[in-house]
């Protein structure tokens, strides 16, 4: 193919998936986003979802590179973003990589500490072809520190940051399992997205850019922050059973319905637990809420009301009557709740293989985040063995030919 003719293809190619993204407040922001799982991941979903241009950066099939490769549902299905991949140890592909970045506002990154600067792409190497560049590094316990270079997951940064010593243990007296990847989500994700958008805020119109420590350790450790304060205020041991959200009172609990299943009471103000007992039929214990040799007692109680009706009977006689009662609701059933019905939370997608296969359609959870551009239905996945390769190093300036030559390199796919 000549260069006229490579160049054509790439301004005429479609965009099938609609990975053009939504529109929202971040629209005009470019991200480069290194990782494929975990929480960096979990951030570029979220700036996606808010209008940004997300491009994927991965591994050049055959390079030796093996980057986990998650399902295709997972990460809300790839939507609105763009793939590219590049050889990021090749010279020639690390410059591909820069010319990019030359045009980009974010870089988002996920290897261990030092990976970047030795591959020459550390921030010192960015901010050199683009002073505005917001470096976004995301790691266990940050850049720097004693456990800086240990591994691990999202057990691992709930156990060290306290989460898991405030929950609930299990039958056997050990730490609970989370059912969800709360430190991925919320101490790592939630916290790198936050990070990137009060970076591009501060940048502002001319300012120079700036390298995010994101530890997801750290995230943790603020997420259990009100019972740490409580230990560095008072000096008492905390965890779980030692205050009102931790399992100490009968307000705040689970209890078990007729049918086997459960709610969940958080009746936390005493005008809240003073309706619960009457309409519980346990209006004796109205006075007692915070009375410690009172607990078990009205536990007992609250059980043997709870066990007399179903679930959801209960929460039709409970939900509405300001008692802070709810079900506790399997995935199974939440997505069909007439609440996340009512708010679009659940939408259709339908994916558009470019092998010519024929599409698919499944559903997913939407854009719920505040300010998110709400998704059109169907949701267009994104399409894993997609490349906007051409594209988008067309746009970064890179000509026809130097494109083919990368190519025929197996620099970039």
């Amino acid at each position: 193919m000549t260069e006229t003719s490579t160049a054509a293809a790439v301004a005429q190619s479609p965009d099938p998936d609609g990975s053009d993204g939504p529109g929202g407040p971040l629209t005009g922001v470019t991200v480069l986003d290194l990782a494929s799982v975990g929480p960096a991941a979990r951030c570029t979903r979220i700036l996606a979802d808010y209008g940004a241009t997300v491009v994927k950066v991965g591994a050049v099939p055959g390079s030796g590179a093996s980057p986990i490769q998650p399902p295709f549902y997972a990460y809300s299905g790839s939507r609105y973003l763009k793939r590219t991949a590049i050889d990021l140890k090749d010279p020639d592909g690390r410059a591909a990589f820069l010319a990019l970045v030359a045009t980009a506002d974010v870089v988002v990154e996920s290897f261990r500490p030092g990976v970047v600067d030795r591959l020459g792409l550390g921030f010192a190497d960015l901010s050199a072809v683009n002073p505005r560049i917001i470096l976004c590094s995301t790691t266990g316990y940050g850049q720097s520190g004693p456990h800086a270079a240990w591994a691990g997951h999202d057990i691992n940064y709930l156990a060290v940051g306290g989460y898991l010593a405030t929950t609930e243990p299990r039958a056997d007296g050990g730490p609970p399992v989370s059912g969800a990847t709360i430190a991925d989500a919320a101490g790592g994700g939630l916290q790198a997205a936050l990070a990137v958008m009060a970076a591009l805020i501060g940048r502002g119109a001319d300012g120079p850019g700036t390298h995010l420590d994101v530890s997801i350790a750290d995230g943790v450790l603020w997420m259990t922050s009100l019972a740490v304060d409580e230990h560095l205020a008072t000096g008492a041991p905390v965890g779980h059973g030692t205050n009102i959200i931790t399992g100490r009172y009968a307000c705040y609990d689970t209890y078990r319905a007729a049918d086997g299943k459960w709610l969940a009471v958080g009746a936390i103000e005493a005008k809240f637990f003073t309706n619960l007992c009457r309409l519980l039929g346990c209006p004796q214990w109205t006075g007692h809420q915070l009375d410690d040799d009172s607990q078990d007692a009205i536990r007992a109680d609250f059980r043997a009301a709870f066990a007399s009706r179903t679930r959801d009977e209960w929460v039709a006689a409970l939900a509405g009557a300001d008692t802070c009662v709810t079900p506790v609701l399997t995935a199974e059933e939440l997505v069909h709740d007439e609440q996340y019905v009512a708010r679009n939370a659940i939408v259709d997608v339908v994916t558009t293989p470019t092998d010519g296969s024929a599409p698919t359609r499944f559903r997913q959870v939407g854009p719920v985040l505040a300010g998110m551009a709400a998704a059109a239905t169907p949701v267009a996945a994104g399409d894993p063995a997609r490349s906007d390769t051409d594209r988008l190093l067309a746009d970064a300036g890179l000509s026809g030919t130097h494109i083919i030559e990368l190519r025929e390199k197996g620099v970039v796919a």
